[in-house]
């Protein structure tokens, strides 16, 4: 008997059964104490929702290193109608997750995009000169953004934003982990196991972006997004041919380190973080 039909028509059928669950509202989930003065890891979200969408590695380090995990809203999107509906989304989503919430602007930054960057200096620079205050004030151990070539233009844009803030900041060191979503990272270097739980728990972080998800429900995609993570990391970061870990669900990032305004390797390679190995161990 071929089971494979049944398979695929439940996997249908959970997608389906998803589109009517609730959205956003549940209580803020239990998270760790956090030292004020525990080291910080900042994600520059290119537009609310990211936070979630990529949150694995933040999430663990928060859970189990007790990093500071603080998101930077570079952006609130584009639709002004929605901006202060968006950045409420978000404030709901962090307190649920657990995340400090830094907003750049009342309304976030605007026009974060390469053609801003090649075309409009002196708005570019402004932009960059904010981020640049946040790193100073905050001094972060580790940072998130976007790889440069991750397809959406504010994705591409943030990319840029934070490098250029970067460079304009003297002695400036940190690790670097450079996300994906829209667009494969071509040369990632780490793949992250989540737990059925922290899955979970994500995807319920996203479901309270109400407006975005109805037009387009990412959150109930992210399971099985991350279940091809862990086939694609099985071979980009493991190397061509390996045997795909005994994951469920991944997400692939790129770690680097910032140091004398260049980007240097950290390891040789690829790794695979197991939920099993505590996530504070990639920076010992």
């Amino acid at each position: 008997m071929n089971p494979y039909p049944g398979l695929v028509q439940e996997y249908a059928r959970l997608l389906h059964e998803g589109k009517r669950a609730t959205l956003g509202g549940f209580e803020p989930l239990a998270r760790p104490k956090v030292d004020p003065d525990s080291a910080r890891a900042l994600i520059f979200s290119p537009h609310p929702d990211d936070e979630c969408i990529i949150g694995a590695l933040p999430l663990r380090l928060m859970r189990e290193a007790g990093f500071n995990v603080i998101n930077v809203a570079v952006t609130q999107g584009s639709n002004k109608a929605r901006q202060a509906e968006r950045f409420a989304e978000l404030r709901a989503a962090c307190e649920y997750i657990g995340y400090g919430l830094i907003q750049t602007k009342s309304t976030g930054l605007e026009k974060i995009s390469p053609k801003t960057r090649q075309y409009d200096s002196a708005h570019w620079q402004e932009c960059v000169g904010v981020i640049r205050g946040i790193l100073r004030e905050q001094n972060p151990r580790v940072i998130f953004f976007p790889h440069d070539n991750d397809w959406n233009s504010t994705h591409i844009g943030t990319h840029h934003l934070v490098v250029d803030a970067m460079l304009g900041i003297e002695g400036f060191e940190c690790y670097t982990i450079e996300t994906e979503y829209w667009g494969a990272n071509a040369c990632p270097n780490l793949m992250v196991e989540s737990s059925a739980q922290e899955v979970a728990d994500l995807v319920s972080g996203t479901s309270f972006h109400v407006g975005e998800v109805r037009r387009n429900p990412f959150h109930l995609f992210m399971p099985a997004w991350m279940q091809d993570n862990v086939r694609r990391g099985s071979e980009v970061v493991g190397g061509q041919g390996e045997a795909a870990p005994d994951f469920t669900f991944a997400t692939l990032y790129r770690l680097r380190r910032w140091k004398n305004g260049a980007f240097h390797k950290v390891f040789d390679g690829g790794k695979a973080l197991p939920s099993s190995a505590g996530a504070g161990s990639l920076f010992d």
